[in-house]
């Protein structure tokens, strides 16, 4: 396929109640769309960076900067790009993966169009329907926090993730499992938020059950987490840390982590992800889908890959109605619990005129 232009297409979507974790509040989505533009087909992808650099460097206004002046300009220079070829055309420009990522997923979408072919059968899916969890960001008080969870889990959602950090975590969960019970399955997840010194206070959340404690250390620290596991029974899972396929074969081997959470957006695309699910899925490590508060493009492409054999975890991949009151696909819905993987071309979904024109999109074309 030979890219002959791409639009940069910008928007502001706010979510139904503030996002809070240890990173900061969210109160929106400052969105930027990928459309990639071929002969006879157009794709689309969704670069996820924050307004500010606090869960990775990258960050919107310079992630723009950097498609519109480096990554874009090498895409149409290629000539004819197949979806494989597109990680190794951006490979010279150093970080940057959400918006590679969403390059790639662009490209992908619009050669898997062209082809008739949908995103999960692709890349190797199995399965129809995703059972899902959800994502409770931190509240002001416990009692809230608790009615947030209920009223998730009252909706289907089989799984809960509590944003956790130093003064709001061991109380927190605490009276989160006596409210729910020991059968629902609780994770937390700290965002970096400790060091090793807390070892012992975070081995105070051992006795919950918990399915996982997610990246508690800073991301560039797999010895101090190989430290942590080896005092903890509560499993290890990490997010941030794992950027490559090589680096979760790292972890793995030095006992850093023994769950993997995989975000396509933080490692470059879709297929370095599924290169980390292979590795792991080799090993018989779990893996499970975690969201970054995408729309419906972004939620398309993470349900594709959530669909794949070795995602035996419950995936943050939560119904559009979590975060927006209006998406900008067609929303999803939750089913008995369940997401819909889409089943039709490439990613099975595309942005809404009218959806987009309610939120102010500005578009950037770039090339022919």
């Amino acid at each position: 396929m030979r890219v002959r232009a791409v639009e940069l297409v910008r928007c502001e979507v706010p979510f139904v109640t503030p996002f809070a974790s240890s990173s900061g509040v969210q109160y929106g989505r400052d969105v930027v769309l990928v459309r990639v533009i071929g002969d006879d087909t157009q794709g689309w992808g969704e670069n996820v960076a924050g307004g500010e650099p606090v869960y990775t460097a990258e960050f919107v206004e310079a992630s723009v900067l950097v498609l519109r002046h480096h990554l874009v300009p090498r895409l149409l220079a290629a000539g004819d790009v197949e979806p494989h070829d597109v990680a190794r055309l951006l490979a010279p420009i150093r970080g940057w993966e959400m918006a590679k990522a969403a390059l790639e997923a662009a490209v992908l979408d619009a050669e898997l169009r062209r082809r008739d072919v949908s995103m999960a059968h692709f890349l190797g899916g199995t399965r129809q329907h995703l059972a899902v969890g959800v994502a409770v960001g931190l509240h002001a008080t416990i009692d809230a926090t608790i009615d947030a969870v209920m009223g998730y889990l009252g909706q289907g959602y089989v799984r809960v993730k509590l944003k956790i950090e130093p003064g709001r975590d061991v109380d927190v969960v605490r009276a989160v499992r006596d409210a729910v019970g020991p059968d629902v399955m609780l994770q937390v997840d700290a965002n970096a938020a400790y060091t090793l010194a807390d070892a012992d206070h975070l081995a105070r959340l051992d006795p919950f059950g918990l399915l996982l404690i997610e990246q508690p250390l800073p991301e560039h620290a797999l010895m101090a987490h190989a430290a942590l596991a080896r005092r903890l029974t509560t499993p290890i899972c990490l997010d941030e840390s794992i950027t490559s396929a090589s680096v979760a074969t790292d972890a793995l081997d030095m006992g850093a982590c023994s769950i993997v959470n995989i975000k396509p957006a933080r490692v470059g695309g879709l297929l370095e992800a599924k290169r980390i699910h292979d590795v792991c899925l080799a090993r018989g490590v779990p893996v499970w889908c975690g969201g970054m508060l995408e729309t419906g493009i972004g939620r398309a492409a993470n349900l594709a890959l959530a669909s794949l054999p070795g995602f035996t975890l419950p995936p943050d991949l939560s119904a559009s109605s979590r975060y927006f009151t209006r998406d900008l696909t067609e929303p999803f819905e939750l089913v008995d619990g369940c997401l819909e993987v889409p089943a039709g071309p490439g990613l099975g979904v595309a942005p809404l005129p009218e959806a987009l024109e309610a939120a102010g999109a500005r578009v950037e074309h770039l090339g022919t």
